[in-house]
């Protein structure tokens, strides 16, 4: 499903599309990064990429970047040979490349008086409830502190089974763990088209898609660079992903110096809109997708609270029932015996118990380590309307 639009119209939405994001996470593939001949790091571009960061945050947006290159960097510095490499290599080499890479975007953000943060994933990490939720806490206090988080999958420690092959898929279950409104992908092709523009002269760039179709998915092709491992079939995967988040996607193309600026200026790209926000889309899956595992009973003044959008606290809690670990769900009951919404709970049957009734300041004491403060954060909780 497509939506055409003018020139000028695309200008204009790509341009508050971006700008109105209030969270970003910007893909960059290992061919934009590393010069396929020469295996080195193009500085110059990443410097650009860094003003556009910068520019970004200046104007009070969260930026997490996701950059490949670990692997490229690390095999010119083994000199290991180009083309496939055996899973032991790969890793060897993301161990080398990833030090290059991580002190590059320090160094090039550094000098704009911003600060970094080294995140490594795996799929385990994004699919495990526990680490799902470590992992969105921490990546949401690297915000706060104003760093700018830069992930890449752990290369060196994943296997076969728990990898995910290529970092478009990555970027989109990043963008939803951290509740991102942005995805831009970018690539060394300037968007979706109806086929292969380098052998079908007829191919036709597609400047809107509103839902992942039949349709959509024939159009996309495979990798057409000799360094990174993507192609268009993993951005619309991508984008499936991220649109049910919530998260709006876009794929530009990385060739120019400064390639958001170039998108807010309107070079060509293609988007993908989301129909709902990555607060709505994580609401209807915390509401609807997901088995209890056991119920909190809360008292007035908590079920009032919980009315008007606020976190659950322990002190709120009259009684906990059923077994169940950090993460799972478990439905939120008044007073009254009615069940008041769903929600993640932050902490397991054990200690949820203990605290129950409780400050917030008091969990410390209790249980020996300082926790959340909430029982469950409001972010993690839907309530019933």
């Amino acid at each position: 499903m497509t939506i055409a639009e003018t020139p000028h119209s695309k200008l204009v939405t790509s341009a508050a599309r971006l700008r109105a994001a209030g969270r970003i996470v910007i893909k960059i593939g290992s061919a934009l990064l590393v010069d396929p001949e020469s295996g080195k790091l193009r500085r110059h571009w990443l410097e650009g990429v860094a003003a556009d960061v910068a520019m970004a945050r200046a104007r009070g947006q969260d930026v997490i970047i996701v950059s490949s290159g670990a692997i490229a960097l690390g095999c010119r510095h083994l000199n290991l040979p180009k083309g496939v490499l055996k899973l032991e290599e790969k890793q060897a080499a993301a161990a080398v490349g990833q030090i290059r890479l991580s002190h590059a975007w320090q160094e090039v953000l550094g000098a704009h008086g911003i600060s970094t943060a080294q995140v490594l994933l795996t799929l385990d990490d994004t699919e495990n409830r526990r680490r799902y939720l470590n992992g969105r806490s921490t990546m949401g206090t690297l915000l706060k502190l104003g760093a700018v988080p830069v992930i890449n999958e752990n290369d060196t420690v994943a296997t076969s089974e728990i990898r995910y092959g290529d970092n478009d898929r990555l970027a989109a279950r990043v963008a939803e763990l951290a509740s991102a409104d942005c995805l831009v992908l970018l690539s060394d092709i300037d968007g979706l088209y109806t086929a292969n523009p380098s052998t079908d002269p007829t191919a036709r760039r597609l400047d809107t898609v509103t839902g992942i179709t039949a349709q959509i998915e024939a159009m996309a092709g495979d990798p057409v660079s000799g360094v990174g491992s993507g192609g268009m079939r993993t951005k619309v995967a991508a984008a499936r992903v991220a649109l049910a988040a919530g998260c709006s996607m876009v794929i530009g193309s990385g060739h120019v110096e400064r390639p958001i600026s170039a998108l807010e200026a309107g070079a060509n790209c293609t988007w993908f809109l989301a129909d709902r926000s990555p607060r709505q889309a994580r609401k209807l899956w915390i509401g609807g997708s997901l088995g209890p595992k056991g119920r909190l009973i809360v008292d007035e003044g908590a079920a009032k609270a919980l009315a008007k959008g606020k976190s659950l606290l322990p002190a709120g809690v009259r009684a906990v029932e059923g077994e169940f670990s950090r993460g799972d769900a478990v439905v939120v009951v008044g007073p009254d015996g009615k069940a008041l919404g769903r929600g993640l709970i932050a902490y397991a049957s054990e200690d949820a118990r203990a605290i129950a009734g409780h400050k917030s300041g008091e969990i410390e004491n209790i249980l020996g380590y300082r926790g959340r403060d909430e029982m469950i954060h409001r972010d993690d909780l839907a309530t019933d309307d």
